[in-house]
Formats: C-alpha cells, structure tokens, sequence
C-alpha cells in the first residue's frame, strides 16, 4: 500500500467490538515513579510484571488481583516498567513489544485494576538490593496487604530477589504472597514470547487464541506522501512509534475511531519499499466508507494475513497488487466467521 489521504468511500460492512478508549471502562489511576506515592497510596493488593500484550494468562492473574483487593477492600494495583526490563539490559537484541505503554493502559483498564505503578527502569533500580526493594517500595511507600507473582519471579540487583524471599518478607511485614498458576492453552504455556512468535510467522488466529482477542495497534493518522491517491487506494497513515514491530506485511483488518464503530479494510505493515520508505508505518484502507480521519486516533485489529511485503518493479505492478489485496480481504470478510474481539 502507499500514502494517502484518509478520505474514504461508504458504509461498513462489518464491524467488531469497540476500541478500549469508547468501552467504558472503570477510571485507571496511573502513578509515573515512586517519587509520585502519597499516604493516600498506602494500602493495596499488588501485582508485579511486565505485562506485555495483556493476554490471556495475565488476564487470569488480574481477575483473580481485583477479586482479592475487592475481597480486602483496597485497590488493585499494578507494578509494571518503562523501558521493560530487557530494553534496559539488552536495548539492541530487546524483541519487539506487543504493545506500547498507551496500549498497555488501555488493556490494563479493561481488567477493572485501579491503579498503575510506572516504575523507570533505569541505573538505580537495576543496583537496588532486594531487601531494599521490598522494604522501601512495597512496605513503606505501597503498604502492600497482599501480593501476587509467578513462582519463578526474580527482582532485585544481580536478579538476587525471588519468591522465596518475598514469602519470607511477607511473614514478617504482614502480608500474604501468592503464586501465580501457569496459565496453558494446548498444553502450552501462554506468553509474550509465544505470541510474538504466531505474530512473526503470520498466525493471527493462534496469537488472537493466546490473547483473548485479535492482535491490535493503535496510532494517531497523519498526513502522507498522497500516493495512495494516485493508486486509488487512499490509506489513513499512522507513525507506530515502535523501535520495531512484532509483524509485516499486508492485512485484512478493521480500524475504530472515536465513534467506536470498527469498519473493515486492508493495511500494509512495513517499511513500503515499492516508493522506497524508511520508517515502519502501518496503512489503513478502509472499504466503502467516506470519513476524514486526519488527527484521530485509530484501533487497527489484524484479523488475517495476506502476504508479506514486496518491492514491485513500477507502480501499476504495485497497484495491480492492491486491486489483487481487496479482493482477497473482501473475500476474507465475506466468509461466514470472522475473529472478533472479546
């Protein structure tokens, strides 16, 4: 696909459920850096994790977090990073996050968790001990009551910090720990990494069944080079922000706005080597519909791949193979089930 105006052709066809920013969910209170806790703060039911993508397995973890912290009447609270982890440690060889720090809040709020600890992963919690880590943080600034974390948790300098340590700590700071269970589908742990892999090698269906719901990104539409135009396949243009994306290539898919209605159309992920891009952008063409979608920020749900991205030999050799992607996304679409959001 190539840029172009977002200003599209007539009704949808189909739609799916509503983007996250029109579902109604309960208020998040996100808190950026310890320094931000207040007494106010003090008093709740914690979770510690990176939770990228939100799937299915922390979804079962944060069910059972808010039942607890309802059950102890205090909130839910979410210690997560930014940069994750490995991002600090391993900024070249970090793999591609399934979803940026706004999409991750917007998933967390789905959950019904009240509240959203960003800590800066950065020199000074890298070097922090341990014992620091759970005195300072959880005791003193989070008054923890109950915490929740997979068996295999480490944290701390050196990774010294494990679910030994925190059992221990919390026998003699009055707070209970609980271990999280491993969360399977197809006898197979559910993960960031499993997913990443359905996502690399075009298996949306496998990374939705993982995620509860259709892999998804979201970005505000921009102005393009208007190429699309020319082609006759205008797309809404959205800079992904990502040092790398988790897949490429060309989509069936559906687009949400702020009306919340998902209306289905094709995309290319990729860097457009046909007019020689340089940058990773995800296009939207969007069928039979006619809106101005400039400064609008859109949910892009990828339902089904078409093919990779290649670089064609002209244009009309690239526009032959739009005419060839409609056709099969509008099949796509017009078969009798279709993956929706959950």
């Amino acid at each position: 696909m190539a840029d172009g105006a977002p200003d599209f052709g007539a009704a949808p066809r189909r739609a799916t459920a509503p983007n996250a920013a029109t579902s109604g969910a309960r208020p998040l209170q996100i808190i950026r850096g310890s320094y931000n806790l207040r007494p106010a703060h003090r008093g709740c039911v914690a979770t510690i994790g990176n939770f990228d993508g939100v799937h299915r397995g922390h979804r079962a973890v944060l069910v059972g977090l808010v039942r607890r912290a309802r059950e102890l009447g205090v909130p839910a609270c979410v210690v997560t990073f930014e940069p994750l982890p490995h991002e600090y440690f391993r900024p070249a060889e970090a793999p591609a996050r399934l979803t940026r720090l706004r999409e991750k809040l917007g998933l967390l709020r789905e959950t019904g968790v009240d509240r959203v600890l960003l800590l800066r992963f950065d020199d000074r919690l890298a070097a922090q001990p341990p014992q620091g880590f759970i005195g300072e943080l959880l005791v003193e600034r989070l008054g923890v009551r109950h915490l929740v974390v997979g068996d295999d948790f480490r944290f701390g300098n050196g990774r010294a910090g494990d679910f030994a340590l925190l059992r221990s700590a919390g026998a003699s700071c009055g707070f209970g720990v609980e271990s999280t269970r491993t969360y399977a589908l197809d006898a197979a742990r559910v993960s960031s990494t499993r997913i990443r892999s359905c996502l690399e090698c075009g298996d949306l269906q496998g990374a939705a069944e993982l995620l509860g719901r259709p892999y998804r990104m979201e970005g505000r539409v921009m102005p393009g080079q208007q190429l699309g135009r020319q082609l006759g396949y205008r797309t809404a243009n959205i800079a992904l922000r990502r040092r790398v994306a988790p897949l490429s290539g060309v989509f069936a898919v559906t687009a949400s706005g702020a009306d919340g209605v998902a209306r289905p159309g094709m995309a290319n992920l990729g860097t457009r080597p046909t007019v020689a891009g340089l940058r990773t952008l995800l296009e939207v063409h969007l069928f039979d519909v006619n809106l101005d979608l400039y400064g609008e920020h859109l949910c892009v749900e990828f339902l089904h791949k078409l093919r990779d991205e290649r670089k064609f030999d002209s244009l009309e050799a690239l526009q032959a193979a739009l005419a060839g992607d409609e056709r099969d996304a509008r099949g796509f679409f017009a078969s009798p089930s279709i993956p929706h959001s959950q």
